[in-house]
């Protein structure tokens, strides 16, 4: 876990830079305007995401070492050939990772954070789930454990794969000619995200677009159709933690709600969307209908609320970062105590987004346990070792919170608008 940290610590700033450059060109050159609250969220989905990683915090159903062990019927030596291999099982495996969360209720859940927004920039990569909790992608790497690639070239392998599905995500780029036979492209990913009749369930490759071709799943970006996105049942909220878990929710409420048993049973493992007859009439949900002509969530907001917002965002990547810094020198339980207060102070402020009143609540208790932190320990996570400075300005950066939570909660109780 701490290579994957000590990755993560500098491709959070170069992910966060590309954001700026697309933010900033799309403004200037093509006169698009972000919505700050929609990209605070899809940022502090990344950030709940790294915080669950990096901590390793899922039930591993079985390893790929263990696999390795016990299907490899040759062990190759390690040449270039082995990592091109190692890359194209990986990338295989994600295809059929990605098709099974597209196709089947139960894991629609760990996947929907991703669709949730109703824009698509590179902010939205960012959304990546907290709710795949069981660790079964293993069996997926089922040909390459037989092929005998070594658990190092997976292990090297695994985030660059995934950090190569960041670029796509956006807008500013149009067909890549012959590229778009071989690799993911922005056009083909921009089909993926829609929520357009003709594009739903389409283009499911990661990296190389070759699986979409085999298995009948591709669809060419249409001149005449413009994308549409989000999901079909809307998430209604900023709070990327909430969203990770409404699928669930729902599916757990039908289970309940449904007289039939065969049906309690197998709504985990029906297609994503199904529904049991008797609870579907009875509990109907909201779900778009016409894709070109839909109400897009948004709260009431202003320029001082967004600017309080982006600097809450940036002070739980500051303490990402410096968590990802001095992983190793922090104990095991150290770093779930640090995790658990930046995954509660986003909760906090995408609750503050969302204009709950119970987020003051949030805001003013993680506040508070910060600075109790402070004087009990008389440090910050051994912070007073990096910068002589730095635990005042933790204090001072929770008795913001504090102040900023409980002025705007009044201020959106008055008024309902955050001023």
């Amino acid at each position: 876990m701490e290579t994957y940290a000590t990755a993560l610590l500098y491709a959070i700033p170069f992910f966060i830079l590309l954001l700026g450059i697309e933010i900033l060109y799309g403004h200037v050159v093509k006169d698009q305007k972000h919505s700050v609250l929609d990209t605070v969220s899809s940022i502090s989905s990344g950030l709940t995401n790294i915080i669950k990683d990096s901590l390793g915090i899922v039930l591993v159903l079985v390893s790929y070492p263990f696999l390795l062990k016990l299907l490899a019927i040759t062990h190759i030596e390690v040449t270039w050939v082995t990592w091109v291999v190692g890359f194209i099982a990986i990338d295989f495996a994600g295809y059929w990772n990605h098709r099974l969360s597209h196709k089947v209720n139960f894991f629609w859940n760990q996947h929907v954070i991703h669709h949730s927004s109703e824009s698509f920039n590179l902010a939205c990569a960012l959304r990546q789930s907290i709710s795949n909790l069981l660790g079964y992608f293993p069996f997926l790497l089922i040909p390459a454990a037989l092929l005998g690639v070594p658990n190092k070239v997976i292990a090297i392998l695994a985030p660059i794969q995934l950090f190569a599905q960041f670029w796509y995500h956006t807008q500013h780029i149009g067909k890549m000619g012959w590229l778009e036979y071989i690799i993911v492209t922005p056009s083909q990913h921009r089909v993926h995200h829609a929520i357009n009749p003709e594009y739903i369930d389409k283009n499911l490759g990661q990296v190389f677009c070759v699986w979409d071709r085999l298995f009948g799943t591709f669809q060419e970006e249409l001149p005449d159709v413009v994308p549409q996105y989000g999901i079909l049942k809307p998430a209604k909220t900023w709070n990327p933690i909430r969203i990770n878990f409404q699928h669930l929710w729902r599916l757990m409420m039908d289970a309940r709600r449904t007289k039939s048993f065969w049906d309690k049973f197998r709504i985990w493992f029906m297609p994503t969307g199904w529904r049991p007859n008797d609870v579907r009439d009875k509990y109907p949900m909201e779900i778009i209908t016409d894709v070109y002509n839909f109400e897009r969530y948004k709260t009431p907001t202003s320029k001082i609320f967004n600017v309080y917002i982006i600097f809450q965002l940036v002070m739980s990547l500051l303490l990402l970062l410096y968590m990802f810094g001095n992983y190793g020198n922090l104990s095991t339980t150290e770093l779930l105590v640090y995790g658990g207060i930046v995954f509660t102070g986003i909760y906090g402020y995408t609750s503050l987004m969302d204009g709950e009143t119970h987020a003051i609540w949030i805001e003013v208790l993680r506040g508070i346990v910060g600075i109790l932190i402070i004087i009990l320990t008389g440090d910050w996570f051994d912070l007073n070792s990096v910068i002589p400075f730095g635990v005042s300005l933790i204090v001072f950066y929770n008795l913001i919170t504090i102040a900023g939570g409980a002025y705007f909660t009044a201020t959106f109780k008055k008024k309902n608008v955050l001023v």
